[in-house]
């Protein structure tokens, strides 16, 4: 199964996308309005936790997606499927935005590691566009699966060398 099989699968189940996203939130909006100012406490921190990486994962699943689509392949974005391509990326926005008013992302346990990883993603994606676009591929004479290689490695180094720079 491909990668375009499993986007095509996803596809034929709307309402299943729909049913898994779209309460992230609302949900976020009613545990804000349950906790009231003990969001940074223990039961209600760790419940900010799930509703983060519920709503983050395929967010940040969906934004690569859609930047591979338009950046790599050059496909048209007024063709995709909106369900897949956008509505993931809008409820990660609007969960965090709710979230965000009702707790210190400091607090909630591992948002610091997803931020991470979106940053190491976006820089990791920003140096592959560039060795796309500046054309280095081709001095090499190698395939585009191993320019995908190096982003790869590019994205290791980088996670490598930012835990070796944070500890």
């Amino acid at each position: 199964m491909s990668v375009n099989d499993l986007i095509a699968a996803a596809a034929q189940h709307p309402l299943a996308i729909l049913l898994a996203l779209g309460p992230l939130p609302v949900l976020a909006w009613l545990v804000g309005r349950f906790s009231a100012d003990e969001g940074e406490r223990s039961p209600w921190k760790y419940l900010y936790s799930v509703l983060v990486y519920a709503a983050c994962i395929p967010g940040i699943l969906a934004a690569v997606l859609t930047g591979y689509s338009l950046f790599f392949i050059r496909a048209n974005l007024l063709q995709v499927n909106i369900l897949i391509y956008g509505l993931p990326i809008v409820i990660m926005i609007l969960t965090l935005v709710v979230i965000g008013r009702y707790v210190d992302f400091a607090r909630v346990p591992g948002f610091d590691r997803l931020s991470g990883l979106m940053l190491i993603i976006g820089i990791s994606f920003a140096i592959a566009l560039f060795i796309v676009k500046t054309r280095i591929w081709i001095f090499f004479g190698s395939s585009i699966a191993t320019l995908f290689v190096i982003a790869i490695l590019a994205f290791i180094l980088l996670k490598w060398g930012s835990k070796k720079l944070f500890r």
